[in-house]
């Protein structure tokens, strides 16, 4: 949804039955782009049940499993306009198995290795290092701050997670449910100036856990130009 004269640039409240695949064609009323990369396994994305929301599920095979939602590279979000990002999710389980990582928030060009992708702004959980523990980062392709404890955790009960930019990109702030969080660090961004898309992205190295996540909203508000 784009409604620039109130400065919300994109809304998705995931309403509705709607079909996320690799095929453009296929997602008709939405821009979401899934990357699926199982192969014997038949993981899965797809509105809830109540009509509302996105849920990413993994299955049992024991098979490595990325499963990534994000605009398809289309990097329509000029850093320098946003102001803020705000996501409510939660996973779908206690705590993530060991071999589980998680990410959400906003993002240059995609890659199934989180840690390789050039730009982005993220929230995180990393199932080999802390299981339910979540932990932000940032890069610009030359300043990056790699998973900074929140001192909060992200279970099965929805969270509201944001990214501001409002200060500018060179201190990036985070906040959960309203709260700053990571204040100790100075997140800059200022060494990029280019655009990057909304990316949520649950996988798993070669293991049975069905561990998922779902999403209920996703935001980014910005400045008109």
């Amino acid at each position: 949804m784009t409604t620039k004269s109130s400065g919300v640039l994109y809304e998705d409240l995931f309403i509705g039955a709607r079909v996320y695949s690799a095929t453009a064609a296929s997602n008709t009323g939405h821009y979401w782009h899934l990357t699926d990369t199982s192969s014997a396994g038949s993981p899965t994305c797809a509105t809830v049940a109540t009509g509302r929301g996105v849920a990413i599920d993994m299955d049992t095979q024991a098979e490595a499993q990325n499963m990534c939602l994000d605009h398809e590279n289309v990097l329509a979000f000029d850093i320098d306009n946003i102001i803020d990002v705000t996501i409510d999710v939660e996973l779908n389980q206690a705590a993530l198995d060991a071999t589980t990582m998680f990410a959400i928030g906003l993002a240059s060009e995609r890659n199934d290795a989180i840690d390789t992708i050039a730009e982005a702004a993220l929230f995180r959980v990393v199932g080999a290092d802390s299981t339910t523990n979540l932990v932000v980062e940032t890069d610009d392709g030359t300043t990056n701050n790699d998973d900074v404890a929140t001192g909060t955790t992200l279970l099965n009960v929805n969270k509201q997670l944001k990214i501001s930019f409002a200060a500018g990109t060179s201190d990036v702030r985070f906040f959960v449910d309203g709260q700053p969080v990571a204040t100790g660090t100075t997140f800059d961004m200022s060494g990029y100036t280019g655009g990057l898309q909304p990316y949520v992205q649950i996988q798993k190295t070669s293991d049975a856990n069905a561990d998922g996540v779902t999403v209920t909203s996703f935001k980014v508000r910005g400045r008109t130009g």
